[in-house]
């Protein structure tokens, strides 16, 4: 059996996969996890074979889950599922040693097909994610920074963003101040649109 952890903010569509994957016959779910930091505590305990990590989670996103597993869990392989890919997601995702890129709108059985392929030394990157990972040019915004302008974008305050993304607001400002800097913007509602016309949100 492939023992896999789920992580994924959205509930609905965690316990949905989860019950979807649990039909295949050699896959089942042994954790699963709402957020960057629940997921690295659950890996820990339950030593999953394929820790299958959203892009976007509150605390550590993705990306930050997956470097910090390939050391404390050198055992479990990890793959990005996204509804998105941001400028530079997909270079730092190969880079912090993940094995999958897969998008959010892929089927269970070809999800549960990829999982077989990571488990197994392989490597599977979605064509049209890298093409426009590969579009959208080098982002010089970190993944934290490019979520934060993301959350930014409807205008929303310092404070709301804070508590969506599960961060104090001091955290926030430093993160899109220093975006907003790296763009040369005057300031984050600037900066957001910098980087939405450069495809890097």
């Amino acid at each position: 059996m492939i023992r896999v952890l789920l992580a994924d903010d959205e509930h609905l569509i965690r316990g949905a996969l989860a019950s979807l994957l649990a039909l295949e016959d050699d896959i089942t779910v042994v954790a699963e996890a709402g957020t960057g930091d629940e997921a690295l505590a659950m890996a820990r305990a339950h030593r999953p074979d394929v820790a299958v990590l959203d892009l976007r989670m509150p605390g550590c996103d993705g990306v930050s889950v997956a470097a910090t597993l390939r050391d404390a869990v050198p055992e479990c392989t990890s793959m990005i599922v996204t509804s998105h890919a941001r400028g530079g997601a997909l270079k730092q995702a190969l880079g912090a040693g993940v094995r999958g890129f897969v998008p959010k709108t892929v089927s269970a059985r070809r999800l549960a097909e990829i999982i077989r392929t990571v488990h197994t030394d392989g490597r599977y990157v979605d064509h049209e994610l890298a093409a426009d990972a590969i579009a959208a040019g080098e982002s010089p915004l970190t993944l934290r920074e490019a979520e934060m302008l993301s959350l930014a974008e409807d205008g929303a305050p310092v404070a709301e963003i804070a508590s969506r993304a599960a961060l104090s607001p001091g955290t926030v400002r430093n993160y899109l101040s220093a975006a907003a800097a790296k763009l040369g913007a005057e300031n984050r509602h600037v900066a957001a649109r910098v980087a939405r016309g450069h495809g890097w949100l």
